[in-house]
């Protein structure tokens, strides 16, 4: 006679629900009491919920991804299967005992398998021995977990419930991380090395589900769009092939963070206008692009820290100034690269600036000059916008994003006055500077950007 039973979670604490991340059996199998069933996960730990009967699993009622309470029905399971199945098992010496049903691949607990030892006091200690030799073996560390992909693993990786998460949406298997932590606990560092690895070493998306490299990605979907419609296929231009290939790999192995600011440009606008009124005759026309370049240079020297790359466990802090600049070119972004800008003039360097730009557009830049650059500067004041999270490009750690700016009322204390603002978007590499840092090196920019003569001091 059967006695089907539903097993619920119990009292879960202070979590209202908490997310399925693992399923630690499946139907048939026969657990004990106290067995564990799930694994849950809430932002601030993860726990194992246990069974509190025991017999034979007929269904489950849950799955991975699905979030539960207190309350909610686990599986169901057949009580009476499990008390039946010792009384029918015939008298015998332990050493013609047959082999108990095996359950499902699980490693058990060791507190799971301590009532069984308890509950025969009277088995010799040859028998004894026999099936300890013959239990599974547990293992040593929980980082070993998912080591063997045909078997469903019994614990997590060492890792906090962040960096799990971390790495699920990185798609990594966190079992074939090595943690470099304390008694191996695996970190977000870890995890962002691993991807590094796997991306030097990997190649594209493939066309079904799979491992690249290690990360478990879904495969890219296949689509036949003129089914749809009326199509053309257009090659990617070399330079968005490149540029692509090393936006991805920053994008993923860089902590982005953005800080936006306005900078009130209102008396440096008359001042490029007047400037450029002054210089008509020499055909030289000065860009906002110029005085942002000049102050970007006195805010690296005074938060060195932006101007450095990191090496390792080293930061490199550099004493020269090459600030790079994005140029939209018709085959895509380049980023030429102004030298020693600290050493050259306002005039001189809207002169570079617009010889580069020039020399990107007809696809005559040499190699030389996009290299070394310390910071960049992607401006999209000519086409619009109020803000966006321009991507750092590595081994920089920092790129300031610039919009279009517009007439605001800004209050002087007495009334609002028409002002000029413009935007700043600075993307940092949260592993080397924080988020006061940033937000200092956005204030002091746009306090030089709103009195230019600061840069004097």
């Amino acid at each position: 006679m059967s006695n089907i039973i539903e097993v619920k979670v119990p009292d879960i604490g202070d979590f209202s629900e908490v997310e399925v991340i693992e399923l630690l059996v499946a139907a048939g199998d026969t657990i004990k009491a106290e067995q564990s069933l799930i694994t849950v996960e809430s932002d601030k730990a993860s726990m194992e919920i246990p069974s509190s009967a025991a017999g034979i699993v007929k269904s489950l009622k849950i799955k991975v991804g699905d979030k539960v309470k207190q309350g909610s029905v686990i599986l169901e399971m057949d009580a009476a299967q499990a008390a039946a199945a010792p009384a029918a098992a015939p008298a015998s010496t332990p050493a013609a005992t047959p082999p108990a049903p095996a359950p499902s691949p699980v490693v058990a607990p060791p507190a799971a398998a301590a009532p069984a030892a308890v509950a025969q006091p009277d088995r010799a200690p040859a028998a004894l021995s026999a099936s300890l030799a013959s239990a599974p073996v547990e293992r040593h560390s929980p980082t070993e977990a998912y080591a063997d992909a045909n078997v469903p693993a019994r614990n997590l990786p060492h890792a906090s419930p962040s960096v799990r998460k971390f790495a699920r949406e990185l798609g990594v298997n966190l079992g074939v991380v090595m943690g470099t932590g304390d008694k191996h606990r695996i970190t977000q560092d870890d995890v962002r090395q691993f991807v590094k690895q796997a991306l030097a070493t990997g190649a594209g998306a493939p066309a079904v589900g799979g491992s690249v490299g290690g990360l478990s990605v879904l495969g890219w979907p296949k689509v036949d769009f003129a089914k749809f419609g009326p199509t053309e296929v257009k090659p990617l231009s070399r330079i968005k092939k490149i540029s692509g290939a090393n936006l991805h790999r920053n994008w993923v192995m860089i902590p982005h963070v953005t800080n936006n600011d306005a900078a009130d440009i209102t008396d440096l606008e008359a001042l490029r206008v007047t400037l450029n009124q002054e210089n008509q005759k020499s055909g030289i026309k000065i860009t906002m692009l110029a005085f942002l370049i000049k102050a970007v240079v006195a805010a690296l020297k005074k938060f060195p820290e932006f101007n450095a790359s990191l090496d390792g466990d080293n930061l490199v802090l550099k004493q020269y100034y090459h600030i790079g600049f994005a140029a939209d070119t018709p085959n895509g972004l380049v980023v030429p690269v102004i030298r020693d800008a600290d050493r050259k003039g306002v005039i001189e360097v809207a002169t570079e600036t617009s010889d580069l730009a020039r020399q990107a557009r007809d696809g005559k830049l040499s190699p030389a000059q996009m290299q070394g650059g310390c910071f960049s500067i992607s401006s999209l004041g000519g086409i619009g916008g109020t803000s966006f999270t321009p991507i750092i490009n590595a081994p920089e750690v920092a790129i300031l994003g610039v919009s279009r700016s517009s007439h605001a009322p800004v209050w002087d204390g007495k009334a609002f006055q028409p002002r000029l603002m413009l935007p700043l978007s600075l993307s940092y590499d949260h592993r080397v500077i924080d988020g006061a840092s940033a937000a200092r090196f956005n204030a002091y920019l746009a306090a030089l950007l709103a009195d230019f003569r600061r840069i004097a001091l």
